[in-house]
């Protein structure tokens, strides 16, 4: 489904799609940032609950959580049983309430408190992989990376933009190819659109603000 297709240009994309997303419900780290949730470690405590659970779950548990104390000291005198009372809605509550006391502890053993904006520090805390380490160095830091999650390695796939069979590879792919100035909002954008209009089945190509020059990669059937 690629031909007769115009020269794939990234700047027009990404304005299209910044137009595009504004009324459909924020990504969860953003909209956690957005209600003042923005310190390091309340970003990493948010990216822990979202992994694998629906945005608008995390974000409510996030929320509850939050309510108990917004510091590693205040988590850690509340305990693991009233912090996984208030994620429990999130899948894998009880892994991930013991991940978030161990990060708390963590936090104010090793950090005075403070969680750094050091990407090593973050890839060792439990429950923090690369994706979400890139999402709070993003959101929390102000760094420029990169977050590829479903949404972004199937869609710059799908759009042919880069080709790569993983996350992983999407996103060396992508910091070879995609300018410094997308790298914190691609993924902002992205996980919106993936979820209302370059969705994985059926995508909506028939109202898609980009699809004379996505390459349609794998696009079977559409809508």
């Amino acid at each position: 489904m690629n031909g007769g297709k115009a020269p794939f240009d990234i700047d027009t994309v990404m304005n299209r799609i910044r137009e595009a997303v504004r009324p459909f419900p924020r990504a969860a780290q953003s909209q956690l940032a957005e209600e003042g949730y923005s310190s390091v470690f309340e970003q990493v405590v948010g990216c822990i609950l979202s992994t694998r659970t629906l945005d608008e779950v995390s974000i409510e548990c996030a929320r509850n959580l939050f309510r108990l104390g917004r510091t590693p000291e205040a988590l850690v005198r509340a305990g693991r049983d009233r912090i996984d009372e208030a994620v429990s809605s999130c899948r894998f509550h009880e892994a991930k309430s013991r991940d978030i006391l161990q990060t708390a502890r963590i936090a104010l053993e090793r950090y005075g408190g403070e969680l750094p904006c050091r990407d090593d520090v973050l890839m060792s805390l439990p429950g923090v992989g690369r994706k979400c380490t890139n999402l709070v160095l993003s959101t929390a830091c102000g760094q420029a990376c990169i977050t590829v999650d479903v949404h972004v390695h199937r869609i710059t796939n799908r759009w042919g933009y880069i080709r790569a069979k993983t996350p992983e590879k999407s996103l060396q792919e992508l910091e070879g190819v995609l300018p410094l100035e997308y790298w914190s909002e691609i993924n902002r954008l992205l996980v919106p659109f993936g979820k209302h209009v370059c969705t994985p089945r059926f995508p909506k190509c028939s109202t898609c603000p980009v699809v004379e020059m996505c390459r349609q990669v794998e696009v079977t059937s559409h809508r």
